[in-house]
C-alpha cells in the first residue's frame, strides 16, 4: 500500500523498477504530463490517472468527477489547456448499475463543467475477489499556449511559494465517512478543474516557473519533489499555511500532518518574488483561487530540502512522506 502513496516509496519504485525495465523506451520527465512537440511549433500535454478512492462517494464529490478534475488538473500543472479525456472503467462483480450510472452521471457532468471532451474508453469486469466496486482511469489530451514554460526544475533562489486556498480538505471529506468516522463538523472535498485559474495567472504575464497539484502525498510531498528537482531549499512559514480549523482539529486527533493530506482542488505555484503580487491578485480574483497566499520562499540554502520557520522561532524538516498515510484517497 506504501507504494501506492505518492511518497518515498512511489518515488523508489518508479526509480529502482519502472524505469530501469523501461529501458531505452523511457522518455518520462516524471511531471505531472508530458509536454511533447508535434510538427513544427505545436506542444500537446498528455496524462494519465487511476482513481480508486474508497468510499466511491463522498461529501462534496465521488470517484466520477475525482477522475475528470484529477486528469484535467493535471494537464493544467503544465499551462495546458485540457482538450479530450478518456475514460477506462474496471467494474468489479455484482457491482450495482444503479451506483455505475451514478458515477458515469458525474463523470458527464464534470467533464461538461471542464470543458472537455469524453472521445474513447474502455470496460473490464474482473471477478467479486478481484476488485472492489469502480475503479476508474482518466487519460487526457491538452495543447500548451506558446511561450509558456513550466517545469518542476525551474524553481529558483528567491522565487515565491504561492498556494491557492485550505490545504487538506479532500483528505479530511474523504475520512469524515470512511468507517464512520466524524469530526462534528461537515467538510467537503475541494475537487475541482483548475485549468481556468492556471489561465488566469498565465494571463497577468508572470513567468511562472513551477505548478504542482499536491494530490496524494500533500504539499508536503510536492514541495520537497520541487525542491529536489530544482536544487533549491524551500522555506516556509508555519504561520502563513492555510490549513482550517476542522482540518487541523482532525489531523491532531488521528495523529496526520495536515501538510501530506491529499487536496484535490488546490495547487501550489513557484513564481519570481517580483510577480507574486499580481500573480496572487488575479488568482484570487477566480472562484478557486479566493483564499490565495504566499507561504515561502526558494532559498540557496539546504538544497533539496524543505523547512518550516515555526511560530517559536525555529525550524522543521517537512520530509517526504514514506508512504501513505490513508489508503485509497484518489
Amino acid at each position: 500500500m506504501g507504494h501506492g502513496g505518492g511518497g518515498a516509496m512511489s518515488g523508489e519504485l518508479i526509480e529502482h523498477l519502472f524505469l530501469p525495465a523501461y529501458g531505452a523506451a523511457a522518455a518520462a520527465d516524471l511531471g505531472d504530463s508530458a509536454v511533447l512537440t508535434v510538427g513544427s511549433d505545436t506542444r500537446l500535454a498528455f496524462s494519465t490517472d487511476s482513481f480508486v478512492v474508497k468510499p466511491m462517494f463522498f461529501p462534496g464529490g465521488s470517484i466520477g468527477d475525482l477522475a475528470v478534475n484529477g486528469t484535467v488538473n493535471d494537464l493544467a500543472m503544465s499551462g495546458a489547456t485540457p482538450l479530450y479525456l478518456s475514460t477506462a472503467f474496471i467494474l468489479a462483480e455484482g457491482t450495482e448499475l444503479s451506483v455505475l450510472g451514478r458515477i458515469a452521471r458525474a463523470v458527464g457532468r464534470a467533464a461538461e463543467s471542464a470543458g472537455v471532451q469524453l472521445v474513447t474508453g474502455d470496460t473490464k469486469v474482473v471477478e467479486r475477489a478481484s476488485g472492489d466496486g469502480v475503479y476508474l482511469n482518466t487519460s487526457g489530451i491538452g495543447v500548451v499556449p506558446s511561450g509558456v514554460d513550466i517545469h518542476v526544475r525551474r524553481a529558483r533562489p528567491g522565487d515565491a511559494v504561492l498556494v491557492s486556498g485550505d490545504i487538506g480538505v479532500h483528505g479530511v471529506a474523504v475520512m469524515s465517512c470512511r468507517e464512520g468516522l466524524e469530526f462534528g463538523t461537515a467538510v467537503e472535498s475541494d475537487t475541482a478543474p483548475l485549468h481556468g485559474l492556471v489561465a488566469s495567472m498565465l494571463a497577468t504575464g508572470a513567468d511562472v516557473h513551477v505548478l504542482r497539484d499536491p494530490t496524494r502525498g500533500g504539499v508536503s510531498a510536492s514541495l520537497n519533489e520541487i525542491a529536489r528537482a530544482s536544487e533549491v531549499g524551500i522555506e516556509l512559514v508555519e504561520r502563513l499555511l492555510p490549513v482550517p480549523a476542522t482540518v487541523r482539529d482532525a489531523c491532531s486527533l488521528l495523529g496526520l500532518d495536515p501538510l501530506q493530506v491529499a487536496n484535490e482542488g488546490k495547487l501550489i505555484a513557484i513564481v519570481p518574488a517580483a510577480d507574486a503580487d499580481r500573480v496572487l491578485a488575479a488568482m484570487r480574483a477566480h472562484p478557486l483561487g479566493r483564499s490565495a497566499c504566499r507561504i515561502g520562499s526558494c532559498v540557496p540554502d539546504h538544497a533539496g530540502m524543505v523547512v518550516a520557520r515555526t511560530g517559536l522561532g525555529g525550524s522543521r524538516v517537512i520530509a517526504l512522506p514514506i508512504g501513505e498515510q490513508l489508503p485509497r484517497i484518489c
